[in-house]
C-alpha cells in the first residue's frame, strides 16, 4: 500500500487534510448511530447531541494533551505547535479518558446512569476508531517495523507493518460484536467493560509492532495501560456478572 497525499483538496488557499476529514466523518457517523440507538437505553435521542457538543471537544483536547505530554521534547521549544493538530498527534487513550470522563460528569449533572450511557456510546466509539485510524495511513504514522508482507504499507520504498490497519479491522469487528452484546446485555456496564477488555487486548499486541510508541520509562505506555485496563475491567465485569446471576436466581 503506497502512501497517498495527505491533502484531500484546497479551499481558499487552505489545505484540507484527509486526517481531519476522516475524524470528522467518524464523529458524525458515531453520533448518528448513538442518536438512533438512544431509545433502547431509555435515553432521549436529543440528549445525545448535548453529550456530543461537550464530550467530543473534551476528547480532542484530551487526545492532544496526552500526546503532547509524552512527546514534550517536540513541543517545549514552540508551544504554538501544541494547537496544530492538522498533521496528526492525537492519542486515543487521552481522548477516551477526557471524553468518557466528561460523559460521566454530565451523567451526574443530568441524573443519568453512567454505565447505561457508556454502554450506549461505546460501540459507536469503536466504529469511529476504525474509521479514524485511516488518518494515520494518510499521515504515514502509527505503523510498525519493516516487513515484506503483501499488505505492507510502503514508505520511501520500504514496507512496514500497517498497524493502523490491524487496529481498524479489529475495531470494526468489535463494533459489530458490541452492538450484539448491547442488544442482549445482562447488566449495565457489560458492553463498556467488554470494549475495554477486548480493545486493550488488541492494543497490547499491536503496540508491540509499532515504532512510534509513546514511552513510559523503558515501557510502551499503551501496553502498560492496556494491561491495567484488562485487569481492572475484568475484575469489575466478574463482580457485576455475579451480582446479576445472584439477582436472577432469587
Amino acid at each position: 500500500m503506497p502512501i497517498p497525499n495527505q491533502v484531500a483538496f484546497r479551499i481558499f488557499g487552505i489545505d484540507v487534510m484527509w486526517y481531519g476529514i476522516l475524524i470528522a466523518a467518524a464523529i458524525v457517523l458515531a453520533t448518528f448511530i448513538t442518536y438512533k440507538r438512544a431509545p433502547r437505553h431509555n435515553i432521549a435521542s436529543d440528549r445525545i447531541l448535548d453529550f456530543v457538543l461537550i464530550c467530543v471537544p473534551a476528547g480532542i483536547i484530551g487526545a492532544r494533551l496526552y500526546y503532547v505530554v509524552f512527546n514534550w521534547e517536540q513541543y517545549s521549544g514552540d508551544l504554538l505547535k501544541i494547537i496544530n493538530i492538522r498533521l496528526g498527534g492525537l492519542a486515543i487513550h487521552g481522548g477516551l479518558l477526557f471524553g468518557l470522563g466528561a460523559a460521566v460528569i454530565l451523567c451526574a449533572i443530568w441524573k443519568l446512569r453512567p454505565f447505561n450511557v457508556l454502554d450506549l456510546a461505546i460501540p459507536s466509539i469503536a466504529l469511529a476508531q476504525s474509521i479514524g485510524r485511516w488518518g494515520n495511513y494518510f499521515n504515514s504514522e502509527a505503523h510498525g517495523g519493516p516487513t515484506d508482507l503483501p499488505w505492507a504499507v510502503t514508505i520511501d520504498g520500504i514496507g512496514y507493518h500497517p498497524t493502523f490497519l490491524y487496529e481498524s479491522i479489529w475495531c470494526l469487528l468489535l463494533f459489530f460484536l458490541l452492538i450484539y452484546v448491547d442488544d442482549h446485555r445482562k447488566f449495565q456496564g457489560q458492553t463498556f467493560l467488554l470494549y475495554g477488555i477486548l480493545y486493550s487486548l488488541e492494543r497490547f499486541f499491536v503496540e508491540a509492532l509499532r515504532t512510534d510508541s509513546l514511552m513510559l520509562g523503558p515501557f510502551k505506555q499503551a501496553q502498560v495501560l492496556s494491561l491495567l485496563i484488562i485487569l481492572i475491567f475484568s475484575v469489575i465485569y466478574v463482580v457485576l456478572y455475579r451480582h446479576w446471576k445472584k439477582s436472577t436466581a432469587q
